[in-house]
């Protein structure tokens, strides 16, 4: 069969992957130039916290999130370049002053899983963390993880290059019908379609963009091991290390469709909390500012709709890379059904 699938993010590569696997001819639509990292997937930080994410999220993105975490390790064994990958386990804490932020982020995941004491310690910081001592305490989420996203969307390319996926790049898509994907140049025709443009489908879905923004330092004079997240009134800080010294430093969500450098006043937040996290942070270097727009559904959880030839993924919100392969998955048995149920109609047509 032939396969046309629109958008070149995180959920278009791994269902365009998942395809291959199954020996199906895939042609991958892109608006962006081929090696571009304007999709909102390379923005992401690659963290895998579906425990995290349920404070503010509902138990669906946890069960998914959860379903990813197990996934992902056969899936990155499947590329053939590596990809940063690791999971173990992640910090949460609080200045003595926000503490009582703390206390409301455990009572709200304890409200929202039963059993989440399967997942969650209370620990002295400086267990884990040595240079953050003077947190005092903590939590300590056991199953959580995290990956290197744009190793992990570069390996994706370099795999399905290798497959004989056709990557049109630099290609805007004007239409999605059953069978036929329309541009302004062409129309081409297939089996079965996918589309899977995040905030480029806003014509027919009631999307919103979530803006999300990420600095990227290096920091040779600090030494945390483990992703951390600093609670706050007004925020959620997180801090992502790499290897070679790099951290990643973001906040959870702008509800904002603005596709600006960062601003002044969010540059000063991340990296006041981040100083005042360690102090070393002082002396780190800002070697990239990142900004982008994640596709979110009224409801901020995905959908995954499959009819009349036409699939479609989207509305991954903030949680894009924690739940690409649980809901391609989904996609996926949804697809295989489909074609099985077409497969017996011709059958009894032709009996």
């Amino acid at each position: 069969m032939k396969i046309g699938i629109v958008g070149a993010g995180i959920a278009g590569r791994l269902l365009a992957w998942q395809m291959v696997k199954k020996g199906y001819q895939v042609t991958l639509f892109d608006k962006n130039a081929f090696n571009s990292e304007a999709a909102c997937s390379f923005a992401a930080a690659g963290i895998l916290s579906p425990l995290a994410e349920l404070e503010m999220a509902e138990p669906t993105i946890f069960e998914l999130g959860e379903r990813s975490i197990q996934l992902y390790p056969e899936l990155i064994k499947e590329l053939d370049q590596p990809v940063f990958y690791r999971q173990i386990g992640s910090l949460v804490t609080a200045h003595s002053s926000d503490k009582i932020e703390l206390n409301h982020f455990h009572r709200m995941l304890k409200h929202k899983l039963a059993d989440c004491d399967d997942y969650v310690q209370n620990i002295s910081v400086a267990d884990k963390e040595p240079e953050l001592a003077h947190m005092g305490d903590g939590l300590w989420l056991t199953n959580e993880g995290q990956l290197d996203t744009i190793g992990l969307l570069n390996a994706l390319q370099q795999v399905l290059l290798k497959k004989d996926v056709e990557w049109k790049e630099q290609v805007e898509v004007q239409a999605i019908e059953p069978g036929q994907i329309k541009t302004n140049a062409e129309t081409y025709s297939f089996d079965w379609v996918f589309d899977c443009r995040g905030v480029g489908s806003k014509n027919e879905l009631p999307l919103r963009g979530v803006r999300g923004e990420l600095l990227w330092l290096q920091a040779r004079d600090v030494k945390i091991d483990h992703l951390t997240r600093l609670m706050h009134p007004r925020y959620r800080i997180y801090i992502v290390p790499r290897p070679n010294d790099i951290y990643l430093l973001g906040a959870t969500e702008i509800e904002s469709e603005d596709y600006s450098s960062v601003s002044v006043r969010s540059s000063l937040e991340l990296l006041s909390a981040a100083y005042s996290l360690h102090k070393s942070f002082g002396e780190a270097r800002i070697i990239k500012q990142v900004v982008n727009c994640r596709p979110a559904l009224p409801d901020n959880l995905p959908t995954i709709e499959l009819e009349d030839g036409v699939g479609r993924i989207n509305g991954l919100y903030r949680h894009g890379i924690l739940l690409a392969p649980a809901v391609v998955k989904q996609m996926m048995i949804k697809f295989d059904q489909a074609i099985s149920s077409q497969k017996e109609g011709d059958n009894a047509v032709n009996s």
